[in-house]
């Protein structure tokens, strides 16, 4: 007997083999040779499906590798699956109104006998004319026009004629100069063997999925709130992403939740499907008298008006099963919201896991990322050091003074900007430091930090080197005063730490601050009673500021470009910085 355990280990094993990167890609190349036969319904959707999933993968896989292939495969994938997308609707509706309608809607061409209706049909040449193949289907069945319905024949007639046209425009869509197969075909050699370095189910990809559950969940309460059409859409697409970055990364959490995931998707989806049919009716005005010739209605008591109420009726039934069956699973004590939340990241993780995977992010564009690690570390010992010191905003003086940004929060800034500051050189080494800020704007911000946190980092990477920032220069300008200044200090911290290393072979290991006098209990609540207004640096108001750097030698490049670069760091200061070498006897106290 098998045990449950190796039923998990094979469907485990099963998922693995037939979510990787490389089959889907294959099938993208295998399925544009089936739909181009003739587009039918089922080929046209798996093409669409492979499409999407190799867009999800290589959505996924950007987030931890920057190699530009991922976006270029994304993209190509993207303008290929829009361009079938018209026809699939086509295809999707055609399929929903014969199963709306209350008998088999047929067209009958002049002359023609009675013949199902079939959406891969040719369009019959009365196709041009407005409704004209109506008036011959009602006359070549006298007997049966109670079981006709003449909004589905009309909806039907208008969709074999967009069909023919989209056919036509998904078949440019696959030619060479717009679907480029060799390109893609390189992408098969190349992206695969990527995407294996990523290891399935590993802490970084479940962060990931945790970033696309949050977003999901936060899509399910728009939804909930104000239940228009725009937000189950948006709420279908967020379900759609969680899905696949499960689906294609964590195996173990995929055979699990599978089942249910699609369900969710398939439910959402044909919400949209029927939005989309209600709202192609009504903009093709099927349901206006002047369309109908009076014949059409003679033996009906129906009218245009009550059309429109029997259809808008059956669209609304089908529509709301489908919302209250998606209720039924994601709202109450019983909602999978919480069963997919208990198996990813949680509490400080969070932001761990995000570290780490913005630190491999930066590994992959940063040609000595040792060196940013370095600076990191030494920029964060002067930081504390200066706050230590009183010479810094601190959390408390940024909260007493009314300002958003607190010391937490300023720390991490320089966190990211010291480690993400030579991303840039992935582009040259000439003006790295401005390419590095706009690569960190363009990576977003990782679940567990805070925009205004990564924003304020990409600021500080800019001003890491080259011209020193004033308060008119355009990052700087549209900031608040205490904004602009806690910016400023930040970016002066990691001028000074990066020419610490600037040898790029870490002969400084350790630095701090040698005159510092620590605050005490006493003073700092004294200071919270508001009898002091700063904690006591225990420098006098121009003393200068000593830094004791371990592995510091006088007389050496580094110590030269340390003089040039300290400069920023005395400025918002106002005292004078010196750099020395840490005695031994601090040294050996460690």
């Amino acid at each position: 007997m098998v045990s449950s355990s190796q039923n998990v280990k094979s469907a485990v094993s099963r998922a693995v083999k037939i979510t990787g990167l490389r089959f889907w890609m294959l099938r993208v190349l295998e399925e544009c040779d089936r739909a181009a036969a003739g587009f039918a319904p089922d080929p046209v959707h798996d093409l669409r499906v492979a499409l999407r999933r190799c867009r999800s993968l290589a959505d996924g896989l950007m987030a931890i590798d920057p190699d530009p292939d991922w976006k270029a495969m994304k993209k190509a994938g993207k303008r290929l699956f829009q361009r079938l997308g018209a026809l699939r609707d086509i295809q999707v509706m055609t399929e929903w109104i014969e199963k709306l309608a209350p008998a088999p809607a047929r067209i009958v061409g002049a002359g023609e006998p009675s013949a199902p209706f079939s959406a891969g049909s040719p369009v019959p040449p009365q196709s041009q004319h407005d409704f004209h193949d109506i008036e011959n289907a009602a006359a070549a069945d006298n007997g049966d026009r109670a079981a006709r319905d003449p909004v589905a024949l009309a909806l039907l007639q208008i969709l074999a004629h967009r069909e023919a046209e989209q056919k036509r425009e998904a078949e440019s869509a696959l030619e060479e100069d717009e679907f480029d197969r060799k390109q893609w075909k390189q992408w098969c050699a190349s992206l695969p063997p990527r995407a294996a370095r990523v290891r399935p189910g590993s802490a970084l990809l479940k962060h990931l999925a945790l970033e696309r559950w949050a977003e999901a969940h936060r899509l399910h309460q728009l939804a909930l709130r104000n239940r228009s059409q725009t937000a189950f859409h948006s709420l279908r697409i967020g379900i759609k992403r969680f899905r696949y970055i499960v689906e294609n990364f964590l195996p173990v959490e995929h055979a699990a939740w599978s089942r249910d995931l699609k369900e969710l998707q398939d439910l959402l989806g044909e919400v949209h499907d029927l939005d989309v049919l209600w709202a192609t009716a009504v903009s093709c005005h099927v349901f206006s008298d002047h369309l109908f010739p009076d014949k059409v209605f003679s033996d009906h008591a129906d009218s245009a008006g009550n059309l429109r109420k029997q259809w808008r009726s059956r669209i609304l039934q089908e529509r709301n099963q489908r919302i209250n069956r998606y209720r039924k699973k994601m709202v109450g004590p019983r909602s999978l919201w919480p069963v997919f939340r208990q198996a990813l990241p949680k509490g400080k993780q969070v932001q761990a896991l995000a570290t780490r995977r913005m630190k491999l992010w930066a590994k992959s564009l940063d040609p000595d990322f040792a060196h940013s690690e370095r600076v990191a570390r030494l920029a964060l010992q002067l930081y504390d050091g200066l706050i230590a010191a009183g010479l810094l905003v601190s959390a408390h003086d940024a909260e007493t003074n009314g300002a958003e940004t607190t010391g937490a929060g300023a720390r991490s800034s320089l966190l990211a900007a010291a480690l993400l500051h030579d991303v840039g050189k992935s582009k040259g080494n000439k003006g790295h430091h401005k390419a590095s800020s706009e690569l960190i704007r363009a990576h977003g911000t990782p679940l567990g930090w805070k925009p205004e946190d990564m924003r304020r980092a990409a600021i500080v990477a800019r001003f890491h080197c080259g011209a020193l920032p004033t308060k008119n220069h355009k990052a700087l300008r549209d900031l608040l005063p205490n904004e602009q200044k806690i910016t400023i200090q930040l970016a002066a911290i990691l001028r000074l730490a990066n020419a610490m290393d600037v040898s790029h072979d870490g002969h400084i290991r350790r630095i701090q601050i040698e005159n510092l006098k620590i605050e005490t209990k006493a003073t700092r609540k004294n200071r919270t009673n508001g009898f002091l207004r700063k904690p006591p640096s225990g420098l006098a108001r121009n003393e200068a500021l000593v830094i004791a750097a371990e592995g510091y030698a006088p007389n050496t490049p580094t110590a030269q470009t340390i003089a040039a670069e300290r400069h920023l760091l005395e400025t918002v200061l106002h005292r004078p910085v010196v750099v020395r070498p840490m005695k031994k006897s601090a040294i050996s106290a460690i």
